[in-house]
């Protein structure tokens, strides 16, 4: 079931995920990349109208953003973009540059000159308030402040920058004039040169302020929405080090490095990079300038949050619980009930397996509405909901108070939230045993469409909710055999949530699952054993074996039916206190077969009447075939007071539940089965004097019995 609480934490860099960035002391300057974007813009103002098409210049207004606010790329890669926007003006522009670079260093003066005429006359090419005005007016201010040296180094940068990109197009030049395979292979080396080189430039010098912005507001965004297209975390973590490096108070870098830093579940240098992130707030004073005195205050009690919700995440929950003590009392002494709100939700958390930990959730809900603050009041809802589905609350109950959250999300587009509601109702659903509703709410989670507003090429399918509708889905495939499907899913889930993402524990935990399942179908007892292991690992519940119905189990395999009994009616009792029906179905069906060992196997027809609705309805493929196999058994042993014909009419009916049975076994490729099946055909076709039949059961059963273990116990005491 999706962690409803994992949101949590407060991140003061996004909002819409948007980085709200202040890069102390670093300003823009001129670099060689900038001239290159600077000759294009002026090139585009100097282009007539009707030489550019209208669909060029869509492409080219849409290009221009990102090469404003991106780092520096090669000479190449710029010329490759602007040629797949405007192959007439890339021309030009290359020209343009050639000129200038190898020229004099007049020609970069006369260049910087003519940039100002842009905004002369009464209707100039550019308004300086404009996203192209304020780059062109801080590129020339930025050029006018350089001393002699200063220029002279720079002229002499755009010349290295003009003969490395000759030397990438020279080379692709030669590369196409060799063999399609050949250049094919020469392609991926170059490439992989490319990326090198690039990133040598990028950290050949700090980032402008600009430049710093864009590059922590993609990733953060990244890291929220698709985690597989940001940066790996080695990488992610260098770029980091040298921002750092130039600007060591730079407090939002810091808190991207401690998002970093939790996508590899390290403690120690996630703990480190939150509270300098905290530490800048406070020295640089950035949140007293924006909110007076109080800033300082904020940026404490919030330091104590994260770092408690930071201690809940690892498990460390006596550290989490003193630092929200902590955060408690700086934000009562400021009367900051916001984020006693985020206190009060995270005391749930840390307090939730007491008995009275509902009475505080409540509240916090009551008063989350009170102070109008929707995403928490629905978090506590949601979190509710999953604390009353494990107390056996009815079903329709549950999904009237998501109905209830569901208003709120999308009165206020939560669409993260509408995600986790909908991954919730698949879990219910599950839990509850109504396999079908399940499926339906995965899927329709599936289908949506992301409400929110993301970068270009990321959508919202890479969350929790997502990784959770997956699994299910996984799982529900293969108790219906599906297992190819599963595998589907499961490659889908490993190239979504890759082995270093944070919700890749999620896939694992349900692919051991499946294998575990699928070894105890084919009898690999050793190789299920061993399954146990990695499950354990994590997720220790899961790994827990010794539950009532394997205990009966036990007991009825040593011939001790009685003593299995009240096992039974206790796991009966409970299933139906929590409304398990799939549970209590499954029960029903043990305690049929307990009575038919006792030698009462009319009892046992008429409670499997009982049962067996809804296990064909919503049970898995191995259930449906046991219960069918449990039928077959129980007319058989009732049929052994009949004459003659009616008995004939029994046998025969038995042996078409026996062959529903077998199909169902074969779906899930459970030998084991099948061949108890076989053997239990072969005799009843024996009784009925059809020899034919019986020696083609025989034949299959033998070849079963020859690859498989024999159980060591009488047939009729395996269910």
């Amino acid at each position: 079931m999706a962690s409803v609480h994992e949101s949590l934490y407060f991140n003061p860099m996004m909002t819409n995920g948007v980085v709200h960035a202040n890069v102390f002391g670093i300003k823009d300057w001129v670099t060689p990349y900038k001239i290159a974007v600077l000759v294009l813009l002026n090139e585009m103002s100097r282009t007539g109208e009707g030489a550019v098409s209208l669909l060029e210049r869509r492409r080219l207004n849409q290009l221009l953003l990102p090469l404003l606010q991106g780092p520096d790329i090669t000479l190449s890669k710029l010329y490759k973009l602007i040629e797949e926007s405007c192959p007439q003006l890339a021309n030009s522009v290359q020209i343009r540059i050639k000129l200038m670079a190898e020229g004099e260093l007049k020609d970069m003066e006369q260049f910087f000159d003519d940039l100002s005429d842009s905004f002369s006359g009464t209707e100039p090419e550019v308004h300086k308030t404009s996203v192209v005005g304020l780059f062109l007016r801080h590129m020339i201010l930025a050029y006018s402040k350089l001393s002699f040296s200063q220029v002279f180094k720079l002229y002499t940068a755009l010349q290295q920058y003009f003969q490395n990109g000759e030397k990438k197009t020279v080379e692709d030049a030669d590369m196409e004039l060799t063999g399609r395979d050949e250049g094919e292979r020469k392609m991926e080396k170059e490439e992989l040169d490319v990326s090198v080189r690039e990133e040598e430039v990028s950290c050949s010098g700090p980032l402008s302020q600009k430049q710093a912005e864009f590059f922590l507001s993609q990733q953060a965004s990244l890291l929220k929405n698709d985690e597989t297209k940001a940066l790996t975390p080695a990488s992610l973590q260098k770029e980091l080090n040298n921002l750092l490096k130039f600007n060591p108070d730079f407090a939002e870098a810091h808190y991207l490095s401690y998002l970093n830093n939790l996508r590899v579940q390290d403690v120690f240098s996630s703990t480190h990079s939150l509270l300098h992130y905290f530490d800048r707030l406070i020295l640089t004073g950035a949140e007293s300038k924006s909110n007076g005195e109080e800033g300082y205050g904020r940026s404490l009690r919030y330091a104590a949050l994260n770092l408690a919700a930071l201690h809940c995440r690892f498990g460390h929950y006596q550290q989490a619980e003193l630092a929200l003590q902590e955060a408690i009392r700086i934000a009562q002494e400021s009367n900051d009930h916001v984020c006693l709100q985020h206190c009060l939700s995270w005391l749930y958390v840390l307090g939730q397996k007491r008995s009275d930990s509902y009475v505080l959730l409540e509240h916090s809900v009551k008063k989350a509405v009170h102070f109008g603050l929707p995403y928490l009041a629905s978090l506590g809802i949601q979190s509710l909901v999953q604390q009353r589905a494990f107390a056996g609350k009815t079903a329709n109950k549950l999904m009237d108070a998501l109905k209830d959250s569901d208003l709120l999300h999308w009165k206020h587009s939560l669409s993260e939230l509408i995600d986790i509601s909908i991954a919730q109702k698949t879990a219910i659903w599950r839990l509850y045993g109504r396999s079908t509703m399940a499926l339906q709410q995965a899927q329709m989670l599936l289908s949506m469409n992301s409400l929110e507003a993301v970068n270009a090429g990321v959508q919202q399918n890479n969350t929790e909710s997502f990784a959770v509708a997956l699994c299910h889905l996984a799982e529900l495939h293969a108790e219906q055999g599906c297992f190819a499907a599963a595998s589907e899913v499961l490659k889908h889930l490993k190239e979504r949530f890759p082995p270093n993402s944070q919700h890749a524990q999620l896939w694992m935990l349900c692919d051991q699952k499946i294998q575990f399942d699928r070894a105890m179908n084919d009898g690999k007892y050793h190789l299920a054993d061993s399954l146990v292991t990695g499950i354990t690992a994590l997720n220790g519940i899961e790994g827990v074996y010794s539950v009532l119905l394997s205990v009966a189990e036990l007991y009825w395999r040593s011939s001790s039916p009685t003593i299995a009994l009240p096992m039974l009616l206790q796991a009966l009792a409970l299933s139906k206190e929590y409304r398990l029906q799939y549970l209590a179905s499954e029960t029903v069906l043990n305690l049929a077969f307990a009575q038919l060992i006792l030698g009462i196997p009319e009892q046992a027809l008429s409670l499997l009447h009982m049962a067996i609705e809804p296990i064909l309805a919503d049970g898995a493929i191995l259930d449906k075939g046991r219960a069918m196999f449990l039928v077959a058994k129980c007319q058989v042993a009732s049929a052994a007071s009949y004459d003659q014909p009616k008995k004939a009419e029994a046998l025969e009916a038995a042996i078409e539940n026996l062959n529903e049975a077998k199909n169902y076994f074969a779906k899930v490729d459970c030998k084991e089965r099948i061949r108890d099946v076989l053997y239990f055909q072969a005799r009843l076709y024996h009784s009925l004097g059809k020899t034919q039949e019986r020696n083609r059961c025989a034949m299959l059963f033998r070849q079963l019995h020859q690859e498989l273990p024999a159980h060591g116990v009488p047939l009729i005491n395996h269910l």
